[in-house]
């Protein structure tokens, strides 16, 4: 090995997460994978290299020790971070050197953070993935001790950041028709658009609970719907009104029935509505589905080209005193984290 991270400390929800295990579902296996798949596409642009896996923090992070020079990227929700004890900007890229003590959380925004390594992490593939899938059996949360290896890095530079619209707040979540939508009365399907909902305490990688303000949805007999294959995104209905978003580490089957699919590009604001956040839905055609899926997929292919260099505030800048010479000049030997 190399070098990686040592686990110094670690929250309670952390794992490795990549892009997940797509095929495996007529074996019973979702996908699985990043809750937030856009923070990755975000890293590996900051980072100059193919999306791969990150640590994905639920809430809080941990204190990670550098074990040899690194590159790391910060993305997804943003949390309170430092090296060495100072603070560093999220939605960036920065320099861990060796030895140095990364601490991260909690959020101050959002549900899950995103540690990224250039290079990535030198960890096994388990059926063509690195990703922990913890209703599945595959992987484990994090442990105080743990070694993280680290991958090949052929390096790039630090101290850039990439602007990021918020979609750590709630707001409109965009849906297509199901095939079970008929069967909720009309008056329902058109009072969906116009409900307030807030998002339930009860969330995991399995789902998000959203509340109703205002009568709840149901469709006669609906407990009783044949099983057939479901996928993140389904909006099943169970049996107190309350919608519930399926996400990543979602079952493959399910018998609730489903009032409409959560569009893709959206379900990273579902993933990281914090407790209380507003959320409303809104049906959308096939056609605009497929619009708004290849916008979004085209603004992801387009993240590199928005990186932009840091620039920090004095204030964060430990030595500033003996970097200034004089007026406009430095001494060149700064290395920004």
């Amino acid at each position: 090995m190399s070098g990686g991270l040592r686990v110094l400390s670690v929250g309670p929800a952390v794992t490795v997460q990549d892009g997940g295990r797509p095929g495996w579902i007529g074996q019973g296996l979702s996908r699985g994978g990043a809750m937030d798949r856009q923070a990755l596409a975000e890293a590996a642009a900051l980072l100059d290299q193919p999306q791969g896996a990150a640590l994905e923090m639920a809430g809080a992070g941990g204190r990670f020790e550098a074990l040899s020079d690194l590159r790391i990227a910060l993305t997804g929700a943003p949390m309170r971070a430092q090296i060495d004890g100072q603070p560093v900007v999220w939605h960036a890229v920065h320099a861990l050197p060796k030895g140095a003590v990364l601490d991260l959380g909690p959020v101050t925004a959002g549900v899950y953070g995103y540690l990224s390594l250039g290079g990535g992490f030198d960890l096994p593939m388990v059926l063509g993935a690195q990703s922990a899938h913890l209703t599945a059996g595959l992987g484990a949360r994090l442990e105080p001790g743990e070694v993280l290896p680290a991958g090949t890095d052929r390096g790039g530079p630090t101290g850039r950041k990439l602007a990021v619209e918020d979609r750590f707040s709630g707001g409109l979540l965009r849906l297509v028709p199901s095939l079970q939508t008929g069967l909720f009365p009309e008056e329902q399907r058109d009072r969906l658009g116009r409900t307030r909902f807030v998002r339930d305490s009860r969330a995991n990688r399995m789902g998000v609970k959203l509340v109703p303000e205002g009568e709840g949805f149901g469709v006669e007999g609906g407990l009783s719907v044949v099983s057939e294959v479901i996928t993140p995104g389904d909006i099943q209905i169970t049996g107190d009104g309350a919608p519930f978003v399926l996400m990543a580490e979602c079952q493959t089957t399910g018998g609730y029935p489903r009032l409409g699919t959560v569009i893709p590009a959206d379900l990273p604001r579902v993933a990281q509505a914090p407790a209380g956040a507003d959320l409303r839905f809104r049906f959308v055609t096939l056609d605009e589905a497929l619009a708004a899926e290849a916008a979004h997929r085209a603004q992801m292919a387009g993240l590199r080209g928005q990186v932009a260099p840091l620039i920090r505030h004095p204030s964060e800048v430990r030595d500033l005193l003996s970097l200034k010479l004089v007026s406009g000049f430095s001494n060149g030997e700064h290395h920004d984290h």
